[in-house]
């Protein structure tokens, strides 16, 4: 395995499970990437000894987190009392990066004020609508939703922090003021924020170049440079490979099992949290985990470090079928190291397990 896997396996709590509550995990990443709501449920998961589905989708249940967009115009998991000065760092540039798809839409200023005190005003109290009820909202407002229209309105509602993601109503997900979702949440200057993020991210997911760094955040290069000064003094330097790395002070004492195999949702900050995904992901194989054009990326197997594999998951009455398809041949250990990694999937889900190999 090698050096950057293994710290990357430790500091990502992957391989170390230093935590117990979810919100600790979360806040430790500074956000994880939340699309696929069942992938990070588990990706949560997986970081938590003995946790459950159930157990995670409480944490947001309870609001220690909250799902919403704060960088890159992306779906994120944080930690509720993060979320303010997370928005307020780095939603501002990705705005200003979307105004001419807002242009495209006919979505004006006029129609976003608006927006906001129809929406602010329907979900006072703690209300939460699902998206569905919010477009019928709006529409009954005279403000269209129609060819991405509301989708748009609500995403940007959601980056400037008056909107956030609330809890599950059945399989529809609702829209929640973040005021109600996470009242505690802080307030930081932009320069201690900007410090703040990147000590978190790369203690977090060290070692990692400041070109990862800026590219997980959306900031600009020379921003991210400013944000790692600023944090240098809590963060150790490394070369490798002729690179420049950075990560937390205290390397963990030991070193990821060799011999251990992780099976990872699609979405997982272990490949996605980095520019350069190189370490951990050869070339040829990147077609195999991002196969389309419609931005879903199959769930990954890791060996050794490294992804080598895909798997998929089918659920029945009690049990879950676990489909893992290795990139090569795994030997006799690395076969018995997926089974418990698929089994601890299985418990995480409260079923019982079938595997195959196709």
């Amino acid at each position: 395995m090698n050096n950057i896997c293994s710290h990357r396996l430790l500091n990502q709590q992957i391989a170390a499970g230093g935590f117990t509550e979810p919100g600790e995990v979360v806040a430790w990443l500074g956000a994880m990437q939340a699309q696929d709501y069942l992938g990070t449920l588990w990706a949560v998961g997986l970081r938590l000894r003995g946790s459950t589905e159930a157990s995670i989708e409480q944490a947001l249940d309870d609001r220690t987190i909250v799902r919403t967009w704060p960088m890159r115009g992306t779906l994120h998991i944080v930690a509720s009392a993060d979320v303010r000065w997370m928005l307020d760092l780095l939603a501002p540039r990705r705005l200003a990066q979307s105004a001419g798809r807002r242009r495209q839409l006919g979505i004006d200023e006029t129609t976003l004020a608006r927006s906001r005190e129809v929406c602010g005003a329907a979900l006072q109290g703690g209300k939460q609508l699902s998206r569905a009820a919010m477009f019928a909202l709006l529409q009954s407002h005279g403000i269209a939703t129609v060819g991405q229209r509301g989708i748009h309105i609500l995403g940007h509602l959601a980056q400037e922090g008056l909107l956030c993601l609330g809890s599950r109503a059945g399989k529809q997900f609702t829209f929640a003021l973040l005021q109600d979702w996470a009242p505690g949440a802080r307030t930081m200057e932009p320069d201690a924020a900007r410090c703040e993020l990147a000590r978190r991210y790369f203690t977090g997911h060290g070692p990692a170049t400041v070109q990862d760094f800026a590219w997980w955040t959306g900031q600009t290069l020379g921003d991210a440079r400013r944000a790692l000064a600023g944090a240098s003094d809590h963060l150790v330097q490394a070369q490798i490979d002729g690179k420049t790395y950075w990560m937390g002070p205290a390397p963990a004492p030991q070193e990821a099992p060799a011999s251990a195999v992780y099976l990872l949702p699609g979405f997982d900050e272990y490949m996605l949290g980095y520019h350069d995904r190189s370490a951990v992901l050869s070339p040829e194989h990147a077609p195999q985990i991002h196969p389309g054009a419609n931005g879903m990326l199959h769930a990954t197997l890791v060996v050794d470090g490294r992804i080598q594999g895909v798997w998929r998951r089918t659920l029945k009455k009690k049990s879950v079928l676990v489909t893992i398809s290795p990139f090569g041949t795994l030997d006799r250990g690395q076969k018995q190291a997926a089974e418990a990694a698929a089994a601890r999937y299985a418990a995480f889900l409260g079923l019982s397990l079938e595997l195959e190999y196709p």
